[in-house]
């Protein structure tokens, strides 16, 4: 999508917030190129800061795509907000519902049209106490089976400057650094044809996980630690009488 099609609302949604990123973010942007495609993209951001995504948003932008992000649906409800995301080509996302499966239907919807569609494979910011990559749900892989549709992973380090989460500190130092880069899309051919099982999406997964992880290394350098796992929920002991 080129900058000139944008229309309005994107349009508006640029003016407000690009001069801000300007002015907050002194960037560093590697691997533009790689999303430089008139095709469709599933990109697969590390998640590590509750302002990564305007970073991530800022640095695909610049890279001349209009970033879809998913959202939760219920966001898209809300009176005005729903109405300006929907405007802007975001996508809204079901969640644990009976019509989940429209969310995959938008969403190969819009990489058909080109779309270049973003997914944080983590699902949430990440646990892991040093922000390092933890391991991820399954979306991702399951649309890219869906769709043979690249998987681009984008990892980022200098957000969580501008918020870090374990501190719930804001940064509000003018340019604070910033990079981003684009890697190489994942080699997911071993499993190109194979049905959408669970040993097959969460192989997939572990594999554009680990290919993030090895990625966001080379920014921050040092040796990076396995994904990091969720804690198990612990079982509830049964209340008999």
């Amino acid at each position: 999508m080129t900058r000139r099609r944008l229309g309005f609302w994107r349009r508006f949604a640029v003016v407000l917030v690009k001069p801000v990123m300007l002015a907050w973010t002194r960037r560093t942007w590697h691997g533009a190129e790689r999303l430089r495609t008139d095709g469709g993209v599933i990109i697969v951001p590390n998640h590590l800061s509750h302002t990564d995504p305007l970073v991530c948003a800022h640095f695909i932008y610049d890279a001349g795509r209009w970033p879809q992000f998913l959202g939760k649906a219920s966001v898209f409800r809300v009176p005005v907000v729903g109405w300006i995301l929907h405007r802007c080509r975001q996508i809204p996302v079901e969640r644990e519902t009976s019509v989940a499966v429209r969310s995959l239907d938008r969403l190969v919807a819009a990489l058909d049209a080109g779309g270049a569609v973003v997914i944080y494979p983590e699902g949430t910011i990440t646990r892991e106490p040093q922000l390092w990559p933890m391991k991820g749900k399954t979306g991702a892989a399951r649309l890219a089976l869906a769709t043979g549709a690249p998987v681009v992973p984008v990892a980022m380090w200098g957000p969580e400057r501008l918020f870090d989460p374990r501190t719930r500190r804001v940064g509000l130092r003018p340019r604070t650094p910033v990079t981003v880069v684009a890697g190489p899309p994942v080699d997911l051919s071993r499993w190109t044809g194979e049905a959408p099982s669970r040993v097959v999406l969460e192989e997939m997964t572990d594999q554009i996980m680990l290919t993030l992880r090895d990625l966001l290394a080379g920014i921050r350098g040092g040796t990076p630690p396995p994904l990091w796992e969720r804690p198990a929920r612990p079982h509830k002991p049964e209340v008999t009488e």
